[in-house]
């Protein structure tokens, strides 16, 4: 099946970025500067003149020896920091660069329907780290500052180095630490290279067979090089799902007045009949929050079709060591088409309210004194049919014009570049939706509705008479993602009598500028044309092709925890394109939905390093300080209160400034304790800034929640004032064993506020109907007051085991362990403590390996502990459980030109789950299968 794709053409004119992106570059030539250089001026300079060549995707390459040159790439910097070069990316089981970094020490990542797709560093936020390649930040159309890793591929990325204590020339020295990904450049190879690969991929549940192809052509030409690389996949992934389980809070009914009052007098009375739990305000939230129900259970499958290219370019002039001038150049797509189709039961309907409880839990949060209602019947379910398609378009492109010149004493580099990513979302949501009593409770692995005791109950999958047609919802986003830098950077060695430790002194400035801008529209079709709303309460959904759940996603038969309701049928998502999207169908973007963030950012610095001996121990030290100069411009279209008590939108956009001005100390040593054993030490001051959707001027609502969100462009960002002490011993094998321990203290950190309340919003049902008039209340993202302590050890052991035994030839280990302790909780409008969203205490990574001359094996296991998806309405702390997978690589080399390869990834088919507070409350238990691969790949 391809994916289907849709743009809306006539909605806005694009820019052409690519174009913008080469006069910026060529305007700036001059300015331009490497930021391959930048990095290696971190680097010993002995070390970094007799470096190996490091080999990309080519069969001659070595896991062994690419464990050996991250090592050699540690010890050499000055930092905190780890590294994975392109033989270990290439050729591990990945199915991207999220995935490829997780085996890195303190690198996790969060998965997405069994898909890497952000990176976490030492388990904190994945907001809390910088990316950038080629020493630019990198953009990709997320809208924040967290970077979709799942967009690149791990193919053309030459080599990754994960710093965890900054350097003031950094541009950005990140709260968790900076992920620098650099791409290849023709002359980090002694001679022509020519390496091309092609696999297939299966997996277990879809049964889907997707093709991967690469290659790499690299050549010098005297003083000339030039590099092209490209990458393409395909990927087809089923995952099955009984998920969408949250709490919800009575005051859904216990709110409710006028003609709606006997929801909130049945559902009070039957809580106290069955639990004895008295309501005795039923407006105060703090009170009926802590009363909970299943707000929605559903059974959900989805199908996900990527494509994805990525192409990298590099022309190199370099006629001499002191003198290099480069054009980089990486270019990429990324279509991802999902389809999702929900059975579900809203048990939170609100014309519902509870019927009769059958159980529920008092004792589990009873110290916040809660109480869970895991079992009801109700009223009046709102069961729904939900076809869904996401289809989302990413492009990005990156391009940079990069020199390093040794100019006498002095060195001198620069860097200026433009990144950038367009992201088109088309959702779609085709919705019927049946009303009448049913019964909702949990299971072991999540929930299910059966019929209640109620007469008038349905079976809810097997009633597609009792399914009214609702709507069939279009949205098309547009988010734009741009950053152009330069910078000027000059150094130069030291030999001054008076001061004999100075080795050297480094300044420069750096300025970027960066932008974010979304376009939104929507369109609900309710009728067969423009405007006509005659399907309402008309259609049901047999008049509507039906097909079979195991028939709508490839694979067969759906979740065996289900199979006793015999599946069900729905409206597939072509049917629902064809049938819904009448002739001259057209979704414009509105107005009031637009909004932009423009920051500039100038940056000066100043560093000196010293060599020097305390006693007998040599010492390297390098010290610094970056000053920092911020400018935010944000504009859109925000809600106003009209005259006449509505609410509406000014008639031009709106606009805001912000700005803040830092200065940000950095130092980092290095003592000799002997040759193989290094006592390293680093303390800093970082932040990292504020998601551009955050500090945008701009307006959204949750009508559920009856709640408004506000951007905050007076936000600032989150700070660390953070030191490290760590010892590292370097075995003559090339292995290493290391440990250290961190500390972060942490302020300023964004959370969501209430800020102000709208009085008297009126609110209407899915059908049309009136609903009520309600307060609104307002929340912002805003800088909490305070600061909070993140501290932990991160432990490190590879080496061959031949080092115990001569029998061990060829086997060794490479793992590492992450243990936090932290006083950071989340926000909680029911003051029950929890660690922020993202942060896992405890992640590890151990892989075995065999490698000789023609054969090569590794397995590997990556654990994360559970850790906080997010806070359902603002109360009530959401979880991910642990998850640990297998991984699993195998290759043989035919000759020293073509190698096969086998690859598995999650060979153990393990379930992601989730939970509400505590296990007993099951969210989500879903299943992506198992990915098994075989590959060729071939060098000349």
């Amino acid at each position: 099946m391809k994916a289907r794709k849709y743009r809306n053409k006539n909605s806005v004119s694009k820019k052409t970025k690519l174009s913008q992106a080469v006069q910026q570059v060529l305007l700036g030539m001059a300015l331009s500067s490497s930021a391959y250089a930048l990095q290696a001026q971190e680097l010993n300079e002995n070390d970094s003149a007799e470096k190996d060549d490091i080999e990309v995707i080519a069969v001659s390459g070595s896991y062994v020896k690419s464990l050996e040159k991250a090592v050699d790439i540690k010890r050499s910097n000055i930092s905190f920091s780890d590294s994975i070069v392109a033989t270990d990316i290439a050729d591990f089981p990945e199915q991207n660069l999220a995935e490829a970094l997780q085996r890195m020490p303190g690198v996790t990542i969060e998965r997405n329907k069994g898909l890497g797709s952000r990176v976490n560093v030492r388990s904190l936020p994945t907001e809390f780290t910088h990316v950038s390649i080629n020493g630019l930040a990198t953009a990709s159309g997320s809208g924040g500052r967290d970077v979709e890793f799942d967009i690149f591929a791990s193919e053309i990325i030459q080599s990754v180095t994960v710093k965890k204590s900054p350097t003031a020339a950094d541009e950005e020295g990140g709260i968790a630490g900076s992920v620098l990904i650099s791409t290849a450049r023709p002359f980090d190879y002694d001679e022509t290279q020519l390496v091309a690969s092609v696999e297939a991929a299966h997996n277990s549940i879809s049964e889907e067979v997707d093709p991967k192809f690469s290659f790499l052509a690299s050549d010098t030409f005297g003083d000339w090089g030039a590099l092209v690389s490209f990458s393409r996949s395909e990927r087809t992934n089923r995952t099955d799902s009984n998920s969408g389980i949250d709490f919800r809070p009575l005051s859904r009914w216990t709110e409710k007045s006028g003609d709606s009052q006997w929801q909130s007098d049945q559902t009070i009375a039957v809580l106290e009949r069955d639990t004895g739990v008295v309501i005795d305000d039923p407006l105060d939230s703090d009170e009926t929050g802590r009363a909970v129900f299943m707000n929605k259970v559903g059974d959900r499958a989805y199908l996900n079709e990527q494509e994805k290219w990525g192409a990298t370019a590099s022309i190199q002039y370099k006629p001499s060591n002191d003198f290099s001038l480069t054009l980089d150049a990486m270019l990429g797509g990324y279509d991802n088409t999902e389809d999702e189709y929900d059975a579900a039961a809203y048990s939170a309907s609100s014309v519902s309210a509870l019927e009769r409880i059958h159980e529920y839990d008092d004792t589990t949060f009873s110290e916040y004194g809660m109480v869970v209602l895991s079992d009801v019947s109700y009223a009046a379910t709102q069961h729904e049919f939900l076809s869904k398609e996401n289809v989302h378009e990413t492009d990005f492109s990156q391009l940079s014009l990069s020199l390093d010149w040794q100019l006498g004493e002095w060195t001198v580099t620069g860097l200026m570049g433009y990144s950038g990513a367009e992201k088109t979302s088309d959702r779609t949501n085709l919705k019927h939706t049946a009303y009448a009593p049913s019964r909702t409770r949990y299971t072991s692995t999540g929930g299910e509705t059966i019929p209640s005791d109620n007469p008038d109950t349905i079976d809810m999958y097997n009633s597609p008479g009792s399914y009214l047609f609702d709507f069939y919802d279009v949205d098309l986003e547009e988010i734009t993602d741009d950053k152009y830098a330069a910078q000027f950077d000059f150094s130069r060695g030291i030999f001054w009598d008076a001061f004999p430790a100075l080795a050297k002194v480094q300044f420069g400035a750096r300025y970027t500028d960066k932008s974010k801008e979304r376009n939104l529209g929507n369109v609900q079709v309710k009728g067969p044309t423009a405007g006509d709303s005659s399907w309402s309460g008309e259609r049901t959904l047999e008049d509507s092709e039906l097909t079979l759940i195991s028939d709508l996603v490839p694979g067969g038969a759906y979740l065996p925890e289900v199979e006793g309701k015999g599946g069900w049928s729905q409206v597939s998502n072509g049917y629902a394109r064809n049938e819904f999207r009448y002739d001259g169908f057209n979704v414009p973007f509105q107005d009031n939905q637009f909004y932009r963030v423009d920051e500039e950012v100038l940056s000066i610095y100043a560093m000196a390093d010293f060599e020097f001996n305390i006693g007998q121990f040599p010492v390297s030290l390098n010290t610094g300080v970056r000053a920092v100069d911020t400018s935010v411009l944000s504009f859109g279209y925000h809600q106003v209160q009209m005259p006449d008590g509505s609410t509406g939108y000014t008639d031009e956009p709106v606009s805001k400034k912000g700005s803040y001005t830092e200065v940000l100390p950095s130092l980092n040593m290095v003592v000799e304790l002997s040759d193989s054993v290094l006592l390293r030490a680093a303390a800093s001051e970082t932040f990292i800034r504020p998601a551009l959707g955050d500090i945008a001027y701009k307006r959204t609502v949750s009508v559920n929640e009856f709640k408004y969100f506000d951007g905050n462009p007076d936000l600032k960002p989150t700070y660390a004032d953070q030191w490290e002490l760590g010892v590292e011993w370097y075995l003559d094998n090339g292995g290493i064993l290391a440990a250290s321990y961190f500390d972060k203290t942490v302020e300023g950190v964004v959370r969501e506020s209430l800020t102000g309340v709208v009085k008297d919003v009126t609110k209407y049902n899915d059908n049309g109907t009136l609903d009520g008039v309600y307060d609104f209340d307002v929340y912002q993202k805003v800088n909490d007051e305070g600061s909070y302590d993140v501290s932990g050890i991160e432990l490190i052991a590879q080496f061959p085991l031949k080092a115990l035994h001569s029998s061990l030839e060829g086997f060794g280990i490479n793992s590492n362990y992450t243990k936090l302790d932290n006083s950071l909780t989340g926000s909680s409008d029911l003051g029950i403590p929890t660690p922020p969203p993202g942060l896992a205490e405890t992640t590890y990574n151990f892989t075995a390996y065999y490698e000789n001359n023609s054969f090569d094996a590794r397995v590997s296991y990556n654990y994360k502990d559970d850790y906080v998806e997010r806070i359902e309405r603002s109360m009530y702390p959401v979880y991910r459980d642990a998850y640990g997978q297998v991984d699993v690589s195998l290759g043989y080399k035919i000759n020293d030109s073509i190698k096969v390869v086998v690859e598995g990834i999650n060979v153990t088919d393990e379930a992601t789950k989730g939970y509400t507070m505590d296990p007993k409350f099951p969210t989500m238990y879903e299943f992506s299968g198992r990915r098994i691969s075989l590959g060729i790949r071939g060098s000349i």
